[in-house]
Protein backbone atom coordinates (compact mmCIF):
# COMPACT_ATOMS: atom_id res chain seq x y z
CA UNK A 1 0.00 0.00 0.00
CA UNK A 2 1.28 3.38 -1.11
CA UNK A 3 1.95 5.67 1.95
CA UNK A 4 0.68 9.44 0.91
CA UNK A 5 -0.59 9.90 -2.59
CA UNK A 6 -0.09 13.91 -3.62
CA UNK A 7 -3.17 15.23 -5.98
CA UNK A 8 -2.10 15.51 -9.16
CA UNK A 9 -5.56 17.97 -9.35
CA UNK A 10 -3.60 20.53 -6.91
CA UNK A 11 -2.21 23.44 -9.06
CA UNK A 12 -4.10 22.82 -12.34
CA UNK A 13 -7.80 22.55 -11.55
CA UNK A 14 -7.83 24.15 -8.20
CA UNK A 15 -4.99 26.08 -6.70
CA UNK A 16 -1.73 24.77 -5.29
CA UNK A 17 -2.10 26.80 -2.71
CA UNK A 18 -3.66 27.13 0.48
CA UNK A 19 -4.52 29.78 1.21
CA UNK A 20 -5.84 30.72 -2.42
CA UNK A 21 -8.19 27.34 -2.31
CA UNK A 22 -9.65 28.52 1.20
CA UNK A 23 -10.29 31.92 -0.24
CA UNK A 24 -12.12 30.46 -3.66
CA UNK A 25 -13.77 27.72 -1.02
CA UNK A 26 -15.08 30.26 1.10
CA UNK A 27 -16.26 32.34 -1.84
CA UNK A 28 -18.49 29.43 -3.17
CA UNK A 29 -19.60 29.09 0.21
CA UNK A 30 -21.18 32.32 0.08
CA UNK A 31 -22.32 32.48 -3.17
CA UNK A 32 -24.07 29.44 -2.65
CA UNK A 33 -25.94 30.88 0.59
CA UNK A 34 -27.11 34.36 -1.43
CA UNK A 35 -28.38 31.67 -4.30
CA UNK A 36 -30.24 29.37 -2.04
CA UNK A 37 -31.11 31.14 1.31
CA UNK A 38 -29.83 29.94 4.32
CA UNK A 39 -32.05 27.44 4.95
CA UNK A 40 -30.43 23.79 4.69
CA UNK A 41 -31.60 20.56 5.57
CA UNK A 42 -31.64 18.97 9.16
CA UNK A 43 -31.03 15.55 7.86
CA UNK A 44 -29.60 13.69 4.74
CA UNK A 45 -28.33 10.10 4.29
CA UNK A 46 -26.98 10.96 0.91
CA UNK A 47 -26.45 13.97 -1.74
CA UNK A 48 -25.09 14.16 -5.40
CA UNK A 49 -22.96 16.46 -6.17
CA UNK A 50 -20.55 18.06 -9.26
CA UNK A 51 -16.92 17.59 -10.01
CA UNK A 52 -15.59 20.19 -12.00
CA UNK A 53 -13.64 22.46 -11.50
CA UNK A 54 -14.54 24.55 -8.13
CA UNK A 55 -14.52 28.19 -10.46
CA UNK A 56 -17.18 26.22 -12.65
CA UNK A 57 -19.32 24.04 -10.04
CA UNK A 58 -17.51 25.10 -6.65
CA UNK A 59 -21.07 27.32 -5.80
CA UNK A 60 -23.73 24.33 -6.66
CA UNK A 61 -20.85 21.57 -4.99
CA UNK A 62 -21.54 24.04 -1.56
CA UNK A 63 -24.85 23.88 -1.21
CA UNK A 64 -24.30 19.97 -0.54
CA UNK A 65 -20.80 20.47 1.52
CA UNK A 66 -23.05 23.62 3.23
CA UNK A 67 -25.55 21.01 4.52
CA UNK A 68 -22.71 18.58 5.27
CA UNK A 69 -21.36 21.01 7.41
CA UNK A 70 -24.40 21.27 8.96
CA UNK A 71 -25.20 17.53 9.93
CA UNK A 72 -21.55 16.53 10.89
CA UNK A 73 -21.50 13.23 9.58
CA UNK A 74 -19.20 10.68 11.31
CA UNK A 75 -18.56 8.98 8.12
CA UNK A 76 -19.19 10.15 4.72
CA UNK A 77 -18.55 7.73 1.41
CA UNK A 78 -17.94 9.68 -1.86
CA UNK A 79 -19.15 6.59 -4.91
CA UNK A 80 -16.42 8.43 -7.65
CA UNK A 81 -15.57 6.47 -11.06
CA UNK A 82 -12.69 6.99 -13.16
CA UNK A 83 -13.95 9.08 -16.06
CA UNK A 84 -11.82 6.94 -19.13
CA UNK A 85 -13.25 3.77 -18.17
CA UNK A 86 -12.08 0.78 -17.88
CA UNK A 87 -13.05 -0.11 -14.30
CA UNK A 88 -15.85 -2.54 -13.59
CA UNK A 89 -17.47 -3.35 -9.83
CA UNK A 90 -16.35 -1.21 -6.80
CA UNK A 91 -13.16 -0.28 -5.18
CA UNK A 92 -11.00 1.84 -2.74
CA UNK A 93 -7.64 3.31 -3.49
CA UNK A 94 -4.62 1.39 -2.43
CA UNK A 95 -3.47 4.35 -0.72
CA UNK A 96 -3.34 5.28 3.36
CA UNK A 97 -3.56 9.24 2.82
CA UNK A 98 -4.27 11.58 -0.07
CA UNK A 99 -2.54 15.29 0.44
CA UNK A 100 -4.09 18.55 -0.73
CA UNK A 101 -2.51 22.18 0.06
CA UNK A 102 -5.35 22.06 2.89
CA UNK A 103 -3.19 19.03 4.27
CA UNK A 104 -3.96 15.15 4.06
CA UNK A 105 -7.16 13.04 3.93
CA UNK A 106 -6.87 9.47 5.65
CA UNK A 107 -9.08 6.75 3.60
CA UNK A 108 -10.99 4.61 5.73
CA UNK A 109 -11.80 1.42 4.44
CA UNK A 110 -15.26 -0.34 3.88
CA UNK A 111 -15.85 -3.90 4.91
CA UNK A 112 -16.31 -6.08 1.84
CA UNK A 113 -14.40 -3.51 -0.45
CA UNK A 114 -11.53 -4.46 -2.01
CA UNK A 115 -8.49 -2.24 -2.83
CA UNK A 116 -7.58 -1.26 -6.14
CA UNK A 117 -4.26 0.55 -7.61
CA UNK A 118 -4.13 4.19 -7.34
CA UNK A 119 -3.52 4.78 -10.73
CA UNK A 120 -5.89 2.91 -12.17
CA UNK A 121 -8.68 4.42 -10.91
CA UNK A 122 -7.31 8.49 -9.69
CA UNK A 123 -9.48 10.60 -10.98
CA UNK A 124 -10.92 14.28 -10.74
CA UNK A 125 -14.71 12.95 -9.60
CA UNK A 126 -13.06 11.68 -6.43
CA UNK A 127 -10.20 14.42 -6.25
CA UNK A 128 -12.02 17.06 -6.88
CA UNK A 129 -13.94 16.71 -3.37
CA UNK A 130 -11.28 16.70 -1.36
CA UNK A 131 -10.77 20.36 -0.71
CA UNK A 132 -14.57 20.63 0.11
CA UNK A 133 -14.35 17.86 2.51
CA UNK A 134 -11.44 18.89 4.40
CA UNK A 135 -13.42 22.62 4.28
CA UNK A 136 -17.14 21.01 5.32
CA UNK A 137 -15.71 17.95 7.37
CA UNK A 138 -12.40 17.75 8.96
CA UNK A 139 -13.31 15.68 11.51
CA UNK A 140 -15.22 13.00 9.39
CA UNK A 141 -13.83 10.08 8.20
CA UNK A 142 -13.94 9.29 4.21
CA UNK A 143 -13.89 6.35 2.01
CA UNK A 144 -13.01 6.81 -1.47
CA UNK A 145 -15.53 4.11 -3.39
CA UNK A 146 -14.89 4.04 -7.00
CA UNK A 147 -17.88 2.67 -9.29
CA UNK A 148 -17.48 1.22 -12.89
CA UNK A 149 -19.73 -0.40 -14.97
CA UNK A 150 -21.95 -3.14 -13.44
CA UNK A 151 -25.14 -5.23 -14.60
CA UNK A 152 -28.29 -5.36 -12.19
CA UNK A 153 -27.17 -8.01 -10.11
CA UNK A 154 -23.77 -6.81 -9.72
CA UNK A 155 -25.49 -3.14 -8.53
CA UNK A 156 -27.27 -4.60 -6.28
CA UNK A 157 -24.57 -6.83 -4.94
CA UNK A 158 -22.50 -3.77 -4.00
CA UNK A 159 -25.52 -2.29 -2.97
CA UNK A 160 -25.85 -5.12 -0.40
CA UNK A 161 -22.57 -4.15 1.00
CA UNK A 162 -22.53 -0.89 1.04
CA UNK A 163 -26.00 -1.21 3.34
CA UNK A 164 -25.16 -3.51 5.34
CA UNK A 165 -22.40 -1.22 6.61
CA UNK A 166 -24.19 1.71 6.60
CA UNK A 167 -24.45 3.16 10.83
CA UNK A 168 -26.12 6.58 12.09
CA UNK A 169 -23.81 9.37 11.18
CA UNK A 170 -22.54 8.15 7.67
CA UNK A 171 -23.63 9.66 4.67
CA UNK A 172 -23.15 8.54 0.80
CA UNK A 173 -21.99 11.25 -1.70
CA UNK A 174 -22.24 10.53 -5.24
CA UNK A 175 -19.80 12.55 -7.80
CA UNK A 176 -21.22 13.52 -11.22
CA UNK A 177 -21.86 16.78 -13.45
CA UNK A 178 -24.98 16.35 -15.40
CA UNK A 179 -25.23 17.01 -18.91
CA UNK A 180 -22.46 18.10 -21.44
CA UNK A 181 -23.61 19.99 -24.55
CA UNK A 182 -22.00 21.10 -27.33
CA UNK A 183 -19.59 19.80 -30.07
CA UNK A 184 -17.11 18.90 -28.04
CA UNK A 185 -18.88 16.60 -26.11
CA UNK A 186 -20.83 15.43 -29.33
CA UNK A 187 -24.37 15.96 -27.99
CA UNK A 188 -26.81 18.20 -30.21
CA UNK A 189 -29.62 17.20 -28.92
CA UNK A 190 -30.98 20.74 -30.23
CA UNK A 191 -29.62 23.36 -31.69
CA UNK A 192 -27.59 26.54 -29.70
CA UNK A 193 -30.20 29.14 -29.65
CA UNK A 194 -32.08 31.58 -27.61
CA UNK A 195 -33.77 28.80 -25.78
CA UNK A 196 -30.79 26.74 -25.06
CA UNK A 197 -30.30 27.83 -21.35
CA UNK A 198 -34.07 26.34 -20.79
CA UNK A 199 -34.30 23.20 -22.49
CA UNK A 200 -30.65 21.97 -20.84
CA UNK A 201 -32.52 22.52 -17.81
CA UNK A 202 -35.67 20.81 -18.82
CA UNK A 203 -33.16 18.07 -19.87
CA UNK A 204 -31.19 17.98 -17.11
CA UNK A 205 -34.77 17.91 -14.52
CA UNK A 206 -35.92 15.39 -16.26
CA UNK A 207 -32.94 13.39 -15.62
CA UNK A 208 -32.86 14.53 -11.79
CA UNK A 209 -36.38 13.39 -11.66
CA UNK A 210 -35.48 9.88 -12.72
CA UNK A 211 -32.86 9.64 -9.96
CA UNK A 212 -35.71 11.16 -7.63
CA UNK A 213 -37.41 7.70 -8.74
CA UNK A 214 -34.81 6.19 -6.14
CA UNK A 215 -35.38 3.59 -8.93
CA UNK A 216 -32.22 2.81 -10.56
CA UNK A 217 -33.82 1.15 -13.40
CA UNK A 218 -36.08 4.12 -14.38
CA UNK A 219 -32.68 6.88 -13.84
CA UNK A 220 -30.86 4.75 -16.53
CA UNK A 221 -33.43 4.28 -18.81
CA UNK A 222 -33.93 7.83 -18.34
CA UNK A 223 -30.53 8.48 -19.20
CA UNK A 224 -30.77 5.99 -22.08
CA UNK A 225 -33.51 7.62 -23.76
CA UNK A 226 -32.14 11.23 -23.53
CA UNK A 227 -28.90 9.43 -25.04
CA UNK A 228 -28.01 12.08 -21.76
CA UNK A 229 -24.27 12.78 -21.36
CA UNK A 230 -24.60 12.42 -17.23
CA UNK A 231 -21.09 11.28 -16.29
CA UNK A 232 -21.73 9.46 -13.15
CA UNK A 233 -24.61 7.39 -14.07
CA UNK A 234 -23.04 4.18 -12.36
CA UNK A 235 -22.38 5.68 -9.25
CA UNK A 236 -25.92 7.72 -8.60
CA UNK A 237 -27.50 4.19 -9.88
CA UNK A 238 -25.65 2.63 -7.20
CA UNK A 239 -26.20 4.89 -4.51
CA UNK A 240 -30.40 4.80 -5.56
CA UNK A 241 -29.93 1.01 -4.67
CA UNK A 242 -28.14 1.57 -1.49
CA UNK A 243 -31.34 3.67 -0.73
CA UNK A 244 -33.88 1.60 -1.96
CA UNK A 245 -32.57 -0.63 1.04
CA UNK A 246 -31.89 1.17 3.62
CA UNK A 247 -35.44 2.58 3.73
CA UNK A 248 -37.84 1.57 0.84
CA UNK A 249 -40.38 3.98 0.37
CA UNK A 250 -39.18 6.75 2.37
CA UNK A 251 -36.84 8.52 0.67
CA UNK A 252 -37.49 12.10 -1.13
CA UNK A 253 -35.05 14.02 -3.08
CA UNK A 254 -34.16 17.62 -2.50
CA UNK A 255 -32.70 20.08 -5.62
CA UNK A 256 -30.59 22.36 -3.65
CA UNK A 257 -29.57 23.86 -6.40
CA UNK A 258 -28.93 23.67 -10.34
CA UNK A 259 -26.60 25.80 -12.74
CA UNK A 260 -25.05 25.30 -16.09
CA UNK A 261 -21.29 26.55 -17.03
CA UNK A 262 -23.18 28.03 -20.41
CA UNK A 263 -24.85 30.46 -17.95
CA UNK A 264 -21.32 31.60 -16.20
CA UNK A 265 -19.46 31.81 -18.96
CA UNK A 266 -22.70 33.11 -21.55
CA UNK A 267 -21.61 30.51 -24.19
CA UNK A 268 -24.01 27.78 -24.26
CA UNK A 269 -21.62 26.44 -27.45
CA UNK A 270 -19.87 24.39 -24.66
CA UNK A 271 -21.97 23.77 -21.84
CA UNK A 272 -22.06 21.17 -18.65
CA UNK A 273 -24.60 21.14 -16.02
CA UNK A 274 -24.39 21.15 -12.72
CA UNK A 275 -26.78 19.53 -10.00
CA UNK A 276 -26.85 19.22 -5.98
CA UNK A 277 -29.50 16.85 -4.84
CA UNK A 278 -30.14 15.61 -1.11
CA UNK A 279 -32.06 12.67 -0.61
CA UNK A 280 -33.49 12.50 2.79
CA UNK A 281 -36.35 10.50 4.97
CA UNK A 282 -40.06 11.69 5.08
CA UNK A 283 -39.80 12.81 8.64
CA UNK A 284 -37.22 14.90 8.11
CA UNK A 285 -39.60 17.47 6.09
CA UNK A 286 -41.65 18.07 9.35
CA UNK A 287 -41.74 21.02 10.97
CA UNK A 288 -42.21 21.61 14.48
CA UNK A 289 -45.75 22.41 15.70
CA UNK A 290 -44.84 25.84 16.70
CA UNK A 291 -44.01 26.52 13.05
CA UNK A 292 -47.21 24.98 12.02
CA UNK A 293 -48.65 27.57 14.47
CA UNK A 294 -46.50 30.47 12.77
CA UNK A 295 -48.01 29.11 9.46
CA UNK A 296 -51.60 29.10 10.21
CA UNK A 297 -51.23 32.40 12.36
CA UNK A 298 -50.40 34.31 9.12
CA UNK A 299 -52.84 32.72 7.42
CA UNK A 300 -55.56 33.50 9.78
CA UNK A 301 -54.20 36.80 9.90
CA UNK A 302 -54.17 37.54 6.39
CA UNK A 303 -57.83 36.44 5.88
CA UNK A 304 -58.72 38.16 9.40
CA UNK A 305 -57.27 41.80 7.73
CA UNK A 306 -59.27 40.98 4.31
CA UNK A 307 -62.43 40.77 5.68
CA UNK A 308 -62.54 43.62 8.30
CA UNK A 309 -60.59 46.02 5.99
CA UNK A 310 -61.02 44.61 2.39
CA UNK A 311 -57.51 44.47 1.88
CA UNK A 312 -55.09 42.18 0.30
CA UNK A 313 -51.99 42.29 2.55
CA UNK A 314 -50.49 38.90 3.05
CA UNK A 315 -48.48 38.20 6.80
CA UNK A 316 -45.07 36.81 6.56
CA UNK A 317 -45.10 33.71 9.52
CA UNK A 318 -42.41 34.31 12.12
CA UNK A 319 -40.85 31.16 13.27
CA UNK A 320 -37.75 29.10 12.98
CA UNK A 321 -35.16 28.78 10.31
CA UNK A 322 -37.41 25.71 8.51
CA UNK A 323 -39.69 28.20 7.56
CA UNK A 324 -36.99 29.46 4.71
CA UNK A 325 -37.40 26.67 3.40
CA UNK A 326 -39.05 26.02 -0.55
CA UNK A 327 -41.56 23.69 -1.00
CA UNK A 328 -44.40 23.13 -1.91
CA UNK A 329 -48.00 24.49 0.21
CA UNK A 330 -51.89 24.12 -0.15
CA UNK A 331 -54.02 26.25 1.64
CA UNK A 332 -57.64 25.20 2.36
CA UNK A 333 -60.48 27.15 3.40
CA UNK A 334 -64.15 25.13 4.86
CA UNK A 335 -67.20 26.10 6.80
CA UNK A 336 -68.42 23.11 8.67
CA UNK A 337 -68.05 19.97 5.84
CA UNK A 338 -67.92 22.70 3.04
CA UNK A 339 -65.12 23.17 0.79
CA UNK A 340 -64.82 27.15 0.08
CA UNK A 341 -61.50 27.50 -1.61
CA UNK A 342 -58.39 25.58 -1.86
CA UNK A 343 -55.50 27.35 -4.09
CA UNK A 344 -51.20 25.86 -3.94
CA UNK A 345 -48.32 26.22 -4.96
CA UNK A 346 -46.21 23.61 -6.46
CA UNK A 347 -43.02 25.08 -7.15
CA UNK A 348 -41.70 26.15 -3.38
CA UNK A 349 -40.66 29.22 -5.40
CA UNK A 350 -41.82 31.21 -1.75
CA UNK A 351 -40.30 30.40 1.37
CA UNK A 352 -43.04 28.67 3.56
CA UNK A 353 -43.12 31.57 5.66
CA UNK A 354 -44.10 34.10 3.02
CA UNK A 355 -46.43 31.33 0.92
CA UNK A 356 -48.99 30.88 3.84
CA UNK A 357 -50.05 34.74 3.83
CA UNK A 358 -50.00 34.74 -0.23
CA UNK A 359 -52.11 31.62 -0.83
CA UNK A 360 -54.69 32.27 2.41
CA UNK A 361 -55.40 35.26 -0.33
CA UNK A 362 -55.92 33.19 -3.38
CA UNK A 363 -57.71 30.45 -1.61
CA UNK A 364 -60.55 33.13 -0.23
CA UNK A 365 -60.06 35.17 -3.72
CA UNK A 366 -59.32 33.28 -6.50
CA UNK A 367 -60.32 29.66 -6.52
CA UNK A 368 -62.87 29.79 -9.88
CA UNK A 369 -64.49 26.45 -8.43
CA UNK A 370 -66.49 28.80 -6.04
CA UNK A 371 -67.60 32.48 -5.41
CA UNK A 372 -64.75 34.16 -3.54
CA UNK A 373 -64.58 32.76 0.46
CA UNK A 374 -64.01 36.04 1.95
CA UNK A 375 -67.25 37.46 1.13
CA UNK A 376 -69.37 34.49 3.02
CA UNK A 377 -70.37 34.82 6.28
CA UNK A 378 -69.67 33.05 9.29
CA UNK A 379 -66.68 31.47 10.79
CA UNK A 380 -64.03 29.58 8.58
CA UNK A 381 -61.57 26.60 9.02
CA UNK A 382 -58.32 26.63 7.86
CA UNK A 383 -56.22 23.76 6.83
CA UNK A 384 -52.49 24.54 5.73
CA UNK A 385 -50.73 21.23 4.03
CA UNK A 386 -46.96 21.62 3.18
CA UNK A 387 -45.63 19.13 1.22
CA UNK A 388 -42.81 17.28 0.80
CA UNK A 389 -40.94 17.10 -2.18
CA UNK A 390 -42.61 14.84 -5.15
CA UNK A 391 -41.37 10.99 -6.11
CA UNK A 392 -41.66 9.34 -9.39
CA UNK A 393 -43.82 6.10 -9.39
CA UNK A 394 -44.21 3.81 -12.45
CA UNK A 395 -47.85 2.19 -10.87
CA UNK A 396 -50.84 2.50 -8.56
CA UNK A 397 -49.00 -0.30 -5.85
CA UNK A 398 -46.60 2.20 -5.21
CA UNK A 399 -49.18 4.92 -3.64
CA UNK A 400 -50.74 4.52 -0.26
CA UNK A 401 -54.19 5.81 -0.45
CA UNK A 402 -54.32 8.33 2.60
CA UNK A 403 -50.59 8.60 2.86
CA UNK A 404 -49.65 9.92 -0.79
CA UNK A 405 -50.83 12.96 -2.48
CA UNK A 406 -50.37 12.48 -6.24
CA UNK A 407 -49.43 14.51 -9.24
CA UNK A 408 -50.28 13.86 -12.66
CA UNK A 409 -48.90 14.79 -15.73
CA UNK A 410 -49.76 13.90 -19.35
CA UNK A 411 -50.21 15.48 -22.96
CA UNK A 412 -50.00 19.13 -21.66
CA UNK A 413 -52.11 18.82 -18.40
CA UNK A 414 -51.30 18.23 -14.73
CA UNK A 415 -53.54 17.76 -11.97
CA UNK A 416 -52.92 17.06 -7.93
CA UNK A 417 -54.78 15.59 -5.20
CA UNK A 418 -53.94 15.94 -1.59
CA UNK A 419 -53.55 12.52 0.55
CA UNK A 420 -56.30 13.74 2.92
CA UNK A 421 -58.97 13.38 0.19
CA UNK A 422 -58.51 10.10 0.13
CA UNK A 423 -59.12 9.53 3.51
CA UNK A 424 -62.55 11.74 3.57
CA UNK A 425 -63.70 9.50 0.36
CA UNK A 426 -62.56 6.59 1.96
CA UNK A 427 -60.86 5.51 -1.54
CA UNK A 428 -58.20 2.87 -2.12
CA UNK A 429 -55.02 3.86 -4.40
CA UNK A 430 -57.41 2.49 -7.95
CA UNK A 431 -60.21 4.88 -6.63
CA UNK A 432 -58.24 7.69 -5.48
CA UNK A 433 -55.98 7.77 -8.59
CA UNK A 434 -59.16 7.56 -11.14
CA UNK A 435 -60.63 10.81 -9.10
CA UNK A 436 -57.26 12.18 -9.89
CA UNK A 437 -57.27 11.27 -13.96
CA UNK A 438 -61.10 12.89 -14.05
CA UNK A 439 -59.59 16.01 -12.04
CA UNK A 440 -57.00 16.24 -14.75
CA UNK A 441 -60.02 15.57 -17.54
CA UNK A 442 -57.76 12.57 -18.68
CA UNK A 443 -58.81 8.93 -18.75
CA UNK A 444 -59.49 7.01 -15.77
CA UNK A 445 -56.62 4.82 -16.32
CA UNK A 446 -54.23 7.47 -17.82
CA UNK A 447 -51.51 6.86 -15.29
CA UNK A 448 -50.57 3.24 -17.19
CA UNK A 449 -49.92 5.29 -20.01
CA UNK A 450 -45.73 5.40 -20.91
CA UNK A 451 -46.38 9.09 -21.63
CA UNK A 452 -47.93 9.49 -18.18
CA UNK A 453 -45.94 11.17 -15.16
CA UNK A 454 -47.28 9.89 -12.24
CA UNK A 455 -45.72 11.24 -9.09
CA UNK A 456 -46.57 11.06 -5.25
CA UNK A 457 -45.62 13.58 -1.69
CA UNK A 458 -46.56 13.31 1.68
CA UNK A 459 -47.98 16.20 3.34
CA UNK A 460 -47.90 17.59 7.10
CA UNK A 461 -51.49 19.11 7.69
CA UNK A 462 -51.78 22.10 10.52
CA UNK A 463 -55.85 22.90 10.95
CA UNK A 464 -57.53 25.21 12.90
CA UNK A 465 -61.27 25.12 13.19
CA UNK A 466 -63.28 28.55 13.25
CA UNK A 467 -59.86 30.84 12.78
CA UNK A 468 -61.44 33.22 11.32
CA UNK A 469 -64.52 34.63 12.64
CA UNK A 470 -67.25 35.75 11.33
Amino acid sequence: MQAVHRSPYAGSWYPDDAVEIQALLESAFARSERRTGVYLPEQALAFVTPHAGPAYSGTVAAAVYRTIARIRPEHIVVLAFPHRGGFSGVGIPDVERISTPLGELEVAPMPGVPRVEEPWVCDHSFEIQIPFLQRAAPEARVTPLYVGAMGEEARRSAADRLAAAWRPGMVFVASSDFNHYGHAFQYLPFPVDWDTGERLRELDLDCAEAAGSIDAGLFLRTVHEHRATVCGTDPIALLLEVLQQLAPGSIYQSVLDYQTSGELTGDFHHSVSYAALAYSRRESFDLSDSDGEALLHAATETLRCLRQTGESRPVTARGSAALEGRRGMFVSLHRGGELLGCIGSLSGRDTLASAAGELALSAALDDPRFRPAAETAGPMDVEISVLTPFRRILDSPQLRAGRHGALLKMSGRSGVLLPQVATEHEWNAEQFLAALARKTHLAPRCWRDPKARLSVFEAQVFARRGAVGS
